[in-house]
C-alpha cells in the first residue's frame, strides 16, 4: 500500500473527531436555504460607491459648519474667531490635515448622552507654517464651551504624541472652559495626561500656546509648562480660580479681565510672552516666531537669507550710547543697530522691562539676546529680570540658539522687599542657567559692568565662550564713588575738605582699577573693540563657534534653584 493510501486508512473520519459537516449544498433541502427576499418584493439595492462617498461628504460639511448658525453666531458676537477659522490663519494655505473629525463622546447621565456632536469640541491635525510641518489642536468653544472631556483629551494626547514622534512644534489654540463637569473625574484624568506629555516634550520641541478665550484651571495649567505663551486683550483671560471664586472666599470683586486678562499677565505675572490687540495679528506672530525656532531640539533654527551685510558697520552706536554711565539710553536702538534689518522679536516686553530678552538673526542665523535696559531701573537685576532671563537662557539652549548678552549692569537691584522676596534663590536661576548653557556663548560689555551682576551676566568665569568690551567699560566690584567711600571712609571723615579728598579718592580708583583695559589685562576680556564693529566681531565669532560641542556631566537633571 502507498504511504497515501496508508495515511488515508489511519485518518479518523471527521465526524469521530466531533466535526459536524453540513452536506453539500446540493444536497440542502429548499425549506432549509431562507428566501432572500420577500415574495413579491423587488431585492434590495447596495448602495454604490458613489453614494457613500457623497454621505461622507454631507457628513463632512456638517462637521465643518459646526453645532449651529446660533452658536457661531455668539462666538462671533464676542469678536472671536471660530477654531477652524483659527487653523486657516496659523497654516499655510489648504495644508491643513485634520484627523479624528468624526470623534464623538461616550459618556451618559446629565443629559450627555443626547448631546454627541462629532470633534467632542477640539479641532486636531497638521499642516505647513511656512513651509515646514507643525501640529496643532484648537478648542471649538462652540461645542461644550470647549470644556474638555475623555474623547476631547484623547484627542489632545494623540496629536501631542504625534508632534512628538515627527519631531515637529505644536501650537496650540486655547478656548475652553476647563474640565468637563458632567464627566467627573475622567475630564481631570485627560489634563493630567497633557501636563505629563507637556513636561516628557518640553525642550524636545517647540510648544507654543494661544490664548484665544477664558481658560480656567487646567486649561491655564498646559499653557503654563509651554514655552511661549501669547494672549489677545478683551477676549482672552488665564486664572486658575475665576471671579466668582474670589468673590466668595475672599470677597474681592474683580473682572475677568482684572483677574487674568492679557495685559495683567504681560505687565505683572509674567505669564503671558506676547499680547495683542486682536487674534489676527496674534496668529500672525506665532507664525513669525516659528521661523525663528527649530523643528526640535536635534536640529539648529532655520537660517535665512539677508541682503544686511555681515561686515556692515554700526556707526550710530557711538552717538546712541553715552560715555557716561550715569546716563540712560534705549537698548532696544542698540539690539535694532546690530542685527540683521533691525528687526528682532522681543519677548515679555511689558514685564520686568530691566532686562530685554529678544529672538533676532545675525547674518541671517537665529541668535537669542539678553541685555540689560539702562532706561528701566538704570538696567538692574531683580527678581522678576533674573526669572525673566534665566528662563529665556534656558529655552534658548534647549533649542541650540546662540546667545549674546549686552552687559550694563550696575548691580541687584537693593532693599528689604527683594531680599524678603528671595533676590538670592531667583538671581542663582539666572546663574544655574548660564553656568548650565552648552550653547555658544558671547558676552558684550557696553559700559558698566559692577558686582555680582556682571558675574551672572554671563562673564567669562561662568564659561561665557568670548568676552568682547567697549573702550567705555567700567568692571568692577561696584563704582568708584562708592568704593572710595568704603575703602577711604575714615580718611575721608577726618579730612578737613572731605568732599575734595573724596573727588580725589574716586577719581584715583576708578584710574587704578577701573579703566578700559584692567578687565583686558587680566583676560577677563578678549578684546576691547571699536562700537561701530560690533556686528562683524559678533557675526565672526558665532560663526567659528557654530560647531562647538560642550557635553554636561551624566546625570539625570541638575537641581536649579526654585
Amino acid at each position: 500500500m502507498s504511504i497515501v493510501g496508508e495515511r488515508a486508512r489511519q485518518r479518523p473520519e471527521r465526524a469521530e473527531r466531533g466535526l459536524a459537516l453540513a452536506p453539500p449544498a446540493a444536497d440542502r433541502s429548499a425549506a432549509e436555504v431562507p428566501p432572500a427576499v420577500a415574495p413579491g418584493q423587488p431585492a434590495p439595492r447596495a448602495p454604490q460607491m458613489r453614494e457613500r462617498v457623497a454621505e461622507l461628504a454631507g457628513l463632512r460639511e456638517k462637521v465643518y459648519r459646526g453645532p449651529s448658525p446660533k452658536a457661531t453666531a455668539a462666538q462671533k458676537a464676542k469678536g472671536k474667531l471660530t477654531a477652524r477659522e483659527r487653523l486657516e490663519l496659523l497654516f499655510d494655505g489648504g495644508t491643513f490635515t485634520e484627523v479624528e473629525a468624526l470623534r464623538r463622546h461616550r459618556a451618559s447621565g446629565f443629559g450627555m448622552e443626547d448631546r454627541r456632536p462629532h470633534t467632542d469640541g477640539v479641532v486636531i491635525g497638521w499642516g505647513l507654517v511656512h513651509g515646514r510641518t507643525v501640529f496643532a489642536y484648537a478648542h471649538d468653544f462652540r461645542i461644550f464651551g470647549g470644556a474638555l472631556g475623555e474623547a476631547h483629551a484623547e484627542k489632545i494626547h494623540k496629536i501631542m504624541d504625534m508632534a512628538e514622534a515627527a519631531g515637529s512644534p505644536l501650537v496650540g489654540l486655547c478656548d475652553g472652559a476647563g474640565a468637563r463637569i458632567q464627566e467627573g473625574v475622567t475630564a481631570l484624568a485627560g489634563y493630567g495626561g497633557i501636563f505629563r506629555r507637556n513636561v516628557r516634550n518640553s525642550g524636545v520641541i517647540p510648544q507654543i500656546s494661544v490664548m484665544l478665550g477664558p481658560c480656567a484651571g487646567g486649561a491655564a495649567y498646559s499653557p503654563a509648562l509651554t514655552d511661549f505663551v501669547f494672549m489677545v486683550r478683551g477676549t482672552s483671560q488665564m486664572f486658575i480660580t475665576g471671579p466668582d471664586v474670589v468673590q466668595a472666599v475672599t470677597g474681592e470683586q474683580i473682572t475677568h479681565n482684572g483677574l487674568g486678562g492679557a495685559d495683567v499677565h504681560a505687565e505683572r505675572s509674567g505669564v503671558a510672552s506676547f499680547a495683542h490687540d486682536d487674534e489676527e495679528t496674534c496668529l500672525d506672530e506665532v507664525r513669525y516666531l516659528l521661523t525663528l525656532l527649530p523643528d526640535n531640539n536635534r536640529q539648529l533654527p532655520p537660517a535665512a537669507a539677508t541682503s544686511d551685510p555681515a561686515d556692515r558697520r554700526c556707526e550710530d552706536l557711538l552717538d546712541l550710547v553715552p560715555a557716561d554711565p550715569n546716563r540712560g539710553y534705549d537698548m532696544r536702538a542698540v539690539i535694532a543697530d546690530i542685527v540683521d534689518d533691525g528687526d528682532y522679536l522681543e519677548v515679555h516686553e511689558r514685564w520686568a522691562t530691566n532686562v530685554i530678552v529678544a529672538l533676532a538673526r545675525l547674518d541671517g542665523q537665529v541668535v537669542g539676546i539678553v541685555a540689560n535696559q539702562p532706561s528701566s531701573l538704570a538696567g538692574v537685576l531683580d527678581i522678576h529680570a533674573s526669572e525673566k532671563a534665566a528662563r529665556f537662557v534656558q529655552m534658548c539652549d534647549a533649542f541650540n540658539i546662540p546667545l549674546v548678552t549686552l552687559v550694563d549692569v550696575p548691580g541687584f537691584l537693593p532693599g528689604v522687599a527683594q531680599e524678603h522676596g528671595g533676590v538670592i534663590r531667583h538671581g542663582a536661576k539666572l546663574l544655574y542657567a548660564y553656568c548650565n548653557a552648552t550653547v555658544p556663548r558671547i558676552q558684550l560689555i557696553l559700559r558698566k559692568a559692577y558686582g555680582g551682576a556682571y558675574i551672572v551676566m554671563d562673564s567669562r568665569s561662568i564659561g561665557t565662550d568670548l568676552s568682547l568690551a567697549w573702550p567705555t567699560n567700567e568692571i568692577a566690584v561696584m563704582g568708584a564713588e562708592g568704593a572710595a567711600n568704603v575703602v577711604f571712609r575714615r580718611e575721608i571723615l577726618a579730612a578737613d575738605d572731605p568732599e575734595l579728598v573724596r573727588r580725589t579718592r574716586i577719581e584715583e580708583y576708578r584710574t587704578a582699577l577701573m579703566h578700559p583695559y584692567y578687565a583686558a589685562e587680566r583676560g577677563l576680556v578678549d578684546d576691547v573693540i571699536d562700537p561701530a564693529d560690533t556686528r562683524s566681531r559678533l557675526i565672526g565669532a558665532l560663526a567659528m563657534l557654530r560647531a562647538k560641542h560642550a557635553p554636561l556631566p551624566s546625570r539625570k537633571h541638575g537641581n536649579q534653584p526654585q
